[in-house]
Formats: structure tokens, sequence, C-alpha cells
């Protein structure tokens, strides 16, 4: 007998333990898919989605699920926990110089790309105008998860990571309040007052945005919680307080979910490997619950009329929509053509896409049940044929750099009653801190070396004594020079012992780092 999702029926305790061991089993079976994803190629959406399907009405678990305004709500949510987790891990040294083209690309290119993919849903597959607007809106946002999770072994120029990053983080504003404006009940009249609705609300959740995550990151620094594991939830608080004071203001949520992440993600907060482990962790939760339910709403039967459309304007946004909108965004920049080249072909569309997707759905928009079949056959389909290509396309437009010296691994923890700071400082294989002796690091006065680990025997270190790759120290600092003597560590990591020479960044004077 098949099972139904929303039944009248109250939970009973049976029903709940059924509940929880499904569950179980299904986060166990995508943590394992994780593997078969990353040893593919594949971007892992659609390991995830293939389980969904797998337990919806046309699968093995006949699950009729068919609530799109419940999707909606979980995806928004799930979104807003990924969009956290992305600001986390976002380096500003690298999207800074990133930000003009990143802008450009998130605005300029939403709108290139929507008119494009608009006017060949209308002429080459027939749909109305609205019809066709809704859809070329909810493809012309990119997905960070879905590009990075294939490129993430290769080291690409940072003018290239920061860029897509950023894209992807700012997109995503814009083209929900353009799916809401094409969903919405009654004619589109006055679509120039669109720029000004999207100008005024990205505004507000960027200022929003920048204001809580700097509120955030100064009492988390000045305030030692009682617990290590507190600052991590307290961290994805804050950033979920963003979103909802930027929502609540009538500004972009999104938008100011991913700065104020951003900003306490380079802010040096406490206990910060562990933060960032466990705002990882949730972020694949967040991606498994969400692609998961995406899977069960689509009905697999009913997607045959419309793989040709799908396949069709998918041809139009990969092949001419999305290049012609980085040419003409780009231009100003003076990007390389083979850089240019890379981020036409890397506009992959994953989540965001199929949960804008369902807007229409609960607007009940004519033909909306076309519009999802449409958007998830359409990103399942050039996933599957952009995903396991983009490692292939950089290696042959010659975009991989060598390793850099590899960043150390910095763990603060406040010690209010002494006014100062614990660094747990590990030294990676890679870095240039390898046979620097620790009278060589010139740490400020008020920072001192305390104890070295090595090989599993700790021990304390003399001026002479010689550090190595995988030697962990514990660095005791006053408050006033904790900024300073982290400064100092990070510049010995990628510049050795003549960093005070070359630069406070371990690079050389007027030289760039990449």
């Amino acid at each position: 007998m098949p099972v139904g999702l929303g039944r009248e029926q109250p939970l009973t305790v049976h029903d709940l333990n059924q509940l929880l061991l499904v569950c179980s089993l299904v986060l166990l079976v995508a943590v394992a898919a994780v593997r078969i994803s990353s040893r593919s190629g594949l971007p892992s959406l659609l390991v995830y989605l293939g389980i969904g399907i797998a337990m919806g009405q046309d699968g093995i678990g006949d699950i009729k699920f068919d609530n799109a305004e419940l999707t909606q709500v979980i995806g928004y949510a799930a979104l807003v926990v990924i969009l956290a987790e992305g600001g986390l891990g976002t380096k500003w040294k690298e999207i800074k110089p990133a930000l003009p083209a990143a802008s450009a690309l998130a605005l300029g290119g939403v709108a290139v790309s929507v008119g494009i993919t608009a006017t060949a849903a209308h002429y080459l597959v027939g749909l109305e105008w609205r019809q066709a607007l809704i859809i070329g809106a909810v493809v012309s946002s990119t997905d960070a998860a879905a590009v990075f999770s294939v490129l993430r072994k290769i080291p690409l120029p940072a003018r290239v990571t920061g860029t897509l990053e950023a894209e992807s983080g700012f997109n995503d504003a814009p083209v929900v309040i353009l799916v809401v404006a094409f969903s919405t009940a009654g004619p589109v009249e006055h679509w120039y007052g669109l720029i000004g609705e999207i100008a005024l609300e990205l505004a507000i959740g960027a200022a929003i945005g920048l204001a809580v995550g700097w509120l955030g990151s100064w009492g988390l620094r000045h305030v030692a919680l009682p617990a290590s594991g507190l600052y991590p939830i307290a961290v994805m608080a804050i950033a979920v307080t963003a979103y909802a004071a930027g929502a609540l203001a009538h500004g972009s949520g999104f938008l100011g979910v991913y700065l104020a992440s951003m900003v306490m993600g380079n802010a040096k907060l406490p206990h910060w490997p562990a933060t960032r482990g466990f705002a990882d962790g949730l972020g694949w939760i967040a991606q498994i619950g969400m692609f998961v339910l995406l899977g069960l709403l689509v009905t697999p039967h009913e997607l045959g009329d419309d793989v040709w459309p799908a396949l069709a304007i998918g041809l139009v946004l990969t092949m001419v929509a999305r290049p012609l909108s980085v040419v003409l965004c780009l231009v100003p920049f003076r990007v390389p053509w083979q850089e240019q080249t890379l981020m036409s072909w890397a506009g992959l569309r994953g989540a965001v896409p199929i949960i804008l997707a369902t807007i229409p759905m609960v607007n009940g928009v004519d033909g909306s049940r076309r519009i999802f079949n449409i958007v998830f056959v359409l990103v399942v389909a050039y996933t599957l044929v952009q995903g396991p290509t983009l490692p292939w396309l950089a290696r042959k437009l010659r975009l991989g750099q060598d390793a850099e010296a590899a960043d150390l691994g910095i763990e603060s923890a406040p010690l209010e009653r002494l006014r100062g700071h614990l660094l747990s400082v590990a030294i990676p294989e890679a870095s240039k801190m390898h046979g620097v002796e620790v009278n060589e690091l010139r740490l400020p006065a008020g920072a001192a070396v305390t104890l070295v680990v090595r090989d599993g025997k700790s021990f304390v270190p003399l001026p002479t004594t010689v550090l190595r790759r995988g030697d962990e120290l514990l660095v005791v600092t006053t408050d006033p020079v904790r900024d300073a003597a982290e400064k100092r560590l990070r510049a010995v990591g990628h510049g050795g012992k003549l960093a005070g020479w070359l630069g406070t960044d371990g690079t050389a004077p007027g030289r760039r780092p990449r």
C-alpha cells in the first residue's frame, strides 16, 4: 500500500520511530553516495535527487508527496544554511578583487540571461510570455555548491574562483525578486519598476547583513562563552538572524545571510576550525534534505512530454545566454578569453532553480507544473553534461595553477579572566614555516610559543627549536597583540623566515598575491 505524506491521523510513537529510521537510513545512503559523486565528478545533487525519486511514487518507496508549499518553505530554510556555510568559507582576499565583475554578472548577467532564455522559451517551445519569463528568471541563477563540488581538486586563478563564488552568492537575490514578480496574479505592468525594487532590496539586505555580521563578530570575539560548542551554534544563529532581519525589513534576506556569514568567516573568531566543521556538516544535511525532498516532489512519468522543451531551452541558455552574458558583463574588466570560457561553461544550475520553480506552483500560475518539470529536466540534463567536463575544460584552457603554500590552521580560545588568548596553530605539509626556528618567528612582545606537540609528544620549545611540518603549537598572547601575533604567524607560514623582508603577507613588495 502506498505511503502518503500529509495524512490527518495523529502521529504516534510507532510512526515517529519509523520516520526516524527512514531519515537515518536516507542520511547514511546519502553520505555514502558522496564518495561516488566525488570519484565520478558528478555534483552530489544528482545523487540526492536520485534518492528522492527512488523513494517517490514511481520508485521503490512509493511515497506520494505533492506539497509544493512545504517544499518551498523547507527549501528556503536549506538555502539559508547553504548560503551561510558558503559565506563562512569565502576568503575576503580572494573575493575582493572579483567583486565588481561578480556584481556585474549577478545583475547585468541575470538580465541578459532572462531576456534570451525567455525569448527562446516563447518562440521555440511555444510557452506564454508569463511562463517563458518565469523559466528565464528561474534558470538564470547559478549554484556555487554544484560548481565547486567538481572543481575543488583543481587550483584555479583567484579571480575565477572569486568571481564564480561571489556571483553565486549575489544572484539569488535579484532572481527571487523576478520570479515572485512574474508569478504574481494579474498582468506584469511597469516592468522597469522592478529595477528600482531590486536595487532597494539588495541595498537593504546588504546593509543589514554587513551590520549583523560585524556586530556578531565583535560580540563573539569579546565575550567568552562557557563552552566551545556554543560558538558554532552562535555563529549560525547570527547568520539566520541576518536573513530574518533582512526579509522582515523588505530587503534581500539571502544577500544578508551571505554577507553576514562572509564577515564572520573573515573575522578570526574563537574556535574557528570547530565552527567551520559544524557549518560544513549543517550544509551537507541541508543539501541532502532539500534534494531528496525535491526528488520526492517530481513525478517521473509526467516528464516525458517536457524533455524536448527542457533540452531546447537549456541549449540556448548554455550555449547562447550564459556566454553572451559573461562576455558583455566582463568587457570593462579585460578578463582573458580563457577565463571567460570557463566562467561561461561553469554556470551550473542546482538547488536554487528547482526551489524557485515551486513559487509559481504555490501562487497557482497556469502551467506551473509544466514549468517545474521543464526546470527539473533542464537542471539534471545539463548538470550531467557540464559537471564532469568542467575539470577537463579547465586543464585544456591551462587555468590550473601550482599549489601555493598552505595557510596555517589557527584556532583561538579566549582567556577572559587572564585578558589573553590561546592560539592553537597547526603547521600543514606545504607551509613555509617548516624549518623556521622559534626565535625566527619574531612574534610581538606579549606573545610566546609555550608548547609544541610533535609525533604525539609535547615539549616546551627553546628559542632555537626548529619547527616542522605537522607540528602543533600553543601560542599565548595578550589581548592587545592577538591580531598582530596571528598576522605574523600567517606571514611566516606563507613567506618563511624572510616574511618580514618580503612583506607581511609573504609576497614581494609591489607584487600582488595570485
